[in-house]
């Protein structure tokens, strides 16, 4: 995921994206895997941090989490071949619902939970049929949406159900986020992009011990 930050260069102030990566080893334990300072979220942003990442010694990556920011995914597809991808569920609800009138969100909001809950893809696919009969006319845009990424969706239906629950959104990184946004409020500007890796970076190995010393967040005995 990124989350934006203002930075002083050259004497200017200027907005930079924070790039940060989180993982859950083969043992079930959650890591911080890296964090960088880019220019943006482009497509080569990402692709350097996610070389960067390789080279130093991540590898074996079997599932990828993320929003669906277009330069994000596409460094995903080039990087990590053969991995699945799965579209967060909350970011994803969201861009529905936004495309929604607001006298059919409520109702529309628990069929998308249905669909996202369903025992597997068979029935997701069904119930996603359901929705896009009921809705077509009264929120088009918003099903279109829907149709378009439901799959990317769904992915995480095809692995044993004790890990979907906390596979199929961000919430784990989105949490963290919100952490670092409450210090960087402080601070407001960064003198330097080194400021801002020192003080994020050292927030990162806070947690990343807290989750090394804690309690597994995932039995990975059935995956």
């Amino acid at each position: 995921d990124a989350m934006v930050i203002r930075v002083r260069e050259e004497g200017r102030v200027r907005q930079r994206s924070v790039l940060i990566a989180v993982g859950i080893n083969e043992d079930g334990y959650r890591e911080v895997l890296g964090l960088m300072i880019g220019d943006s979220e482009s497509e080569d942003s990402w692709s350097e941090f996610f070389s960067w990442l390789k080279q130093r010694g991540l590898h074996g990556v079997d599932l990828v989490v993320s929003d669906h920011h277009s330069g994000l995914v596409q460094a995903i597809c080039r990087h990590f071949q053969g991995a699945t991808w799965q579209r967060c569920q909350t970011h994803f609800m969201r861009n529905i619902l936004d495309k929604t009138p607001k006298a059919l969100q409520k109702e529309l909001h628990a069929k998308l939970r249905a669909i996202f809950e369903a025992p597997d893809p068979r029935t997701a696919r069904m119930l996603l049929n359901q929705v896009l009969d009921e809705y077509r006319d009264k929120a088009p845009k918003a099903m279109e949406i829907l149709e378009e990424g439901f799959e990317d969706a769904i992915a995480v239906l095809e692995l044993p159900e004790p890990y979907r629950r906390r596979l199929r959104t961000t919430n784990m990184l989105e949490r963290l986020n919100e952490e670092i946004r409450r210090r960087e409020r402080v601070i407001r500007i960064f003198p330097s992009r080194e400021s801002g890796i020192r003080l994020i970076g050292a927030l990162l190995m806070e947690q990343d011990e807290k989750w090394a010393s804690g309690r597994k967040y995932l039995d990975m005995t059935e995956y």
